[in-house]
């Protein structure tokens, strides 16, 4: 390993058939490597990172898991409602967010929005409020819509537009524009030509795109509650809190299989797609 890594950053001269001799190019690994391990080292000393400590409380981690088993299957008629409750929020922001984002892809897109400075500050607000977290986003929407699944769903619906805007105006960006161009010059209006020429070629990877972040929702959906935005994630943060280890086993085994059926629901129906 010693000899392939001095190797790899200090080649040794190459000599050729006809007598000469060459040497490689400096490998930049001869640059990235120590730059790494300078950024690893700082960063262990800022977040205080130790692997003594990780070696010797670590095995916590399997105390805890060894506590949820056998699960609390008694607190399945509880967990029912929530679990709902997180579907539908999910359901709900999935599909509100992936209404809106088609319009803001259709003005967000290069080959379709020839306003190059309509377009770069379009994409630049865009991108700051893409960079903020959905557990931001449900903290904002608690405070202005209060606690409860509402703010959770409008979390969701607000991170999907975000994330859905950027996937399809780039899908968008690939497609052929030849039909697009044919309608236009026919004097038909571009959200028209957009309808009838482009979302028929974008339609199957928009839906999608909807299915997979859905599934992402799910997941997300599930720790909301940290923040009280509603759903089993509500209960997962209670029962955490009282260490009813036994029935948090029970919530994270519900979430397993609730979360596996939609993935293995949404693979099938992407797999028609493609």
């Amino acid at each position: 390993m010693t000899a392939w890594l001095k190797e790899v950053m200090f080649p040794s001269v190459i000599f050729l058939a006809n007598g000469k001799s060459t040497k490689p190019k400096r490998s930049p690994m001869v640059y990235v490597v120590p730059i790494l391990l300078v950024l690893i080292l700082i960063s262990m000393e800022i977040t205080g990172f130790d692997f003594i400590v990780l070696f010797t409380r670590g095995y916590q981690f399997f105390v805890i898991v060894g506590r949820m088993i056998p699960p609390d299957f008694g607190y399945i008629p509880k967990l029912i409602n929530p679990m709902i409750e997180t579907i539908m929020m999910s359901i709900i922001g999935t599909l509100v967010g992936a209404f809106f984002a088609l319009p803001l892809a259709f003005l967000s897109s290069d080959n379709i929005i020839k306003n190059k400075i309509f377009l770069w500050v379009n994409r630049f607000v865009f991108s700051i409020f893409r960079t903020l977290p959905i557990l931001i986003i449900a903290l904002f929407g608690k405070y202005v819509f209060g606690l409860g699944s509402f703010a959770g769903t409008i979390a969701i619906a607000f991170f999907t537009w975000l994330i859905m805007t950027k996937m399809l105006y780039e899908l968008i960006e690939t497609i052929d524009m030849g039909p697009f161009e044919a309608v236009e010059s026919s004097g038909a209006g571009r959200i028209k030509t957009f309808w009838v020429t482009i979302l028929p070629q974008i339609l199957g990877q928009f839906i999608s795109f909807i299915l997979y972040n859905f599934e992402m929702n799910v997941r997300s959906a599930a720790i909301l509650g940290y923040v009280g935005a509603g759903g089993i994630g509500l209960l997962l943060n209670e029962k955490l809190g009282w260490r009813e280890y036994d029935k948090v086993g029970m919530i994270l085994l519900t979430l397993l299989i609730t979360v596996y059926a939609i993935e293995t629901f949404s693979r099938m129906v992407r797999k028609k797609l493609s």
